[in-house]
């Protein structure tokens, strides 16, 4: 097949969980080979639900996807499924080339070192998965779909966790990579970098339109379209209210006017005709503040030693930082030196060499959600933080907050997508109201457009925080009053 030839199209294709509530409605696109395509759109539109239809996980409602016979198609996903991370590296590999066939795969052995290679990470083979760091976990996705060598491959918020010199090298790889991919992701100037053309899912029109360009031009041609339908829908709402007085005053005249007056709403009509459905931009999330309690006096947290990871050991450190009421740590270092381990053992109250005041209440945030139970309702998770003089009333308003509302409230924690989880973790420290704050990478997932509002209420959160977060323009929008480099 020749460079730039279709090797994906949709046609008319109609998708929904549910008929009264579809997801995509008649969308027509189609990708070229060799070609670097962005996925936009807001959290709930259907952008992870687009692969699935690539894929054949879905199945769409009417309409069809026609792939060019031979060509293969591999997906990085956001996370790794939870039955994969008691598994070795090498029984993982098997599972991502036979998609659980349970065929022998016989020369599996360099075929791994070639992918680990690629994604810059080094391990032995027999090493359990759950045991890398969140970081080297979204390197290995990558490489679980580089080791298939497909024609297409999908990558589902690839720089999630990845630290700078994880995100500067997946950028210079996909700048490299001939051959054809598809991208969803938040962050801006990775998409810029490489991107050649944009799909726009509208939410509320269920349309996919298609552009061409690199992902700032592309954002651009959005804005400036929305901002000429926003005014030629001004100018003829203006039009609309004027035929309709018109048509009252004529009305009330009797007689022959009452003709003239049906006119004035029959051109009323036709112009409301003619108004366009503008794209509604994503919704953000509604200012909120983490209430902290700040009943403790003196120290909160008192660190006097931690554990770093350095070529597979553990090596012991010394500090000396003491958090008090409204101070920020940061902590600091690459990719699989045990910050997230740090993290978690911290929020257990079980790392060595760190006192946490007695009766502190701790928020956790953790990357993978894995402190929320994924089998309860959006509601009862809710509910189960909430305090004796908190009313479902109240979970239900700091909920709407975070564009929680309707059906989602009964949906398992589950089923939602990785950005809705996050918000749900957010609003269950809101309603906790903790007196030591952990986070851990809490932009993974997020959109965009809520970063700026999380980082509001981080930086004016007065209790003891500390924050893990590869991101620097989200770390500089949070007052930090002290930094733990592990790797120093």
């Amino acid at each position: 097949m020749a460079k730039n030839d279709t090797i994906l199209r949709f046609d008319k294709l109609s998708f929904g969980y549910k008929e009264t509530k579809l997801l995509l409605e008649e969308v027509d696109f189609s990708i070229r080979r060799g070609t670097k395509t962005t996925i936009m759109g807001q959290n709930g539109a259907g952008k992870s639900t687009l692969f699935g239809l690539i894929t054949g996980t879905h199945k769409p409602m009417e309409g069809i996807i026609n792939i060019v016979n031979g060509v293969s198609v591999a997906v990085s996903r956001q996370v790794i499924p939870r039955d994969e991370l008691e598994i070795t590296l090498t029984e993982f590999f098997e599972k991502a080339i036979t998609q659980g066939s349970g065929k022998k795969i016989y020369d599996i052995e360099p075929r791994i070192n070639e992918v680990l290679e690629v994604v810059h990470l080094t391990a032995s083979h027999d090493r359990i998965v759950k045991s890398f760091s969140g970081g080297q976990q979204a390197r290995l996705l990558l490489a679980s779909a580089l080791i298939q060598n497909p024609d297409l491959l999908l990558l589902d918020e690839p720089t999630n966790n990845l630290d700078k010199a994880g995100i500067e090298h997946l950028t210079g790889f996909l700048k490299e990579y001939p051959k054809t991919c598809i991208v969803i992701s938040h962050d801006a100037e990775f998409l810029n970098s490489f991107t050649d053309g944009v799909l726009y899912l509208d939410l509320y029109t269920r349309k996919i339109e298609q552009y061409v360009g690199n992902y700032f031009d592309v954002r651009e041609q959005i804005r400036l379209r929305q901002e000429k339908e926003n005014r030629k829908n001004a100018q003829l709402e203006k039009e609309i209210q004027a035929n309709k007085d018109k048509a009252n005053f004529f009305a009330n005249k009797g007689g022959q006017m009452r003709l003239v007056a049906r006119r004035m709403r029959d051109k009323a009509e036709e112009l409301e005709d003619e108004i366009v459905d503008t794209r509604k931009e994503d919704k953000t999330i509604r200012s909120f503040v983490i209430p902290a309690d700040i009943s403790v006096s003196g120290d909160i947290v008192h660190i006097t030693k931690f554990k770093t990871i350095k070529n597979h050991k553990a090596v012991a450190r010394k500090t000396d930082i003491k958090l008090k009421k409204n101070q920020h740590l940061l902590l600091e270092g690459p990719n699989g030196i045990g910050k997230s381990t740090l993290l978690e053992s911290m929020a257990k109250n079980e790392a060595d060499g760190t006192v946490i005041a007695e009766g502190v209440e701790i928020g956790y945030y953790r990357q993978d959600f894995s402190t929320l139970n994924f089998e309860d309702s959006v509601f009862d998770s809710l509910m189960s933080v909430c305090n004796r003089d908190q009313s479902e009333e109240h979970m239900r308003s700091v909920a709407a907050g975070f564009l929680i509302t309707g059906e989602v409230m009964y949906h398992k924690v589950g089923s939602l997508s990785e950005g809705q989880k996050g918000l749900v973790a957010f609003a269950r420290l809101v309603l906790q109201k903790p007196g030591l704050l952990i986070l851990d990478e809490p932009t993974n997932h997020i959109n965009f457009r809520h970063i700026p509002v999380i980082a509001e209420a981080l930086n004016k959160y007065e209790g003891a925080m500390i924050l893990v977060s590869h991101v620097p323009e989200f770390v500089k929008q949070i007052r930090i009053d002290q930094i733990l480099n592990l790797e120093k």
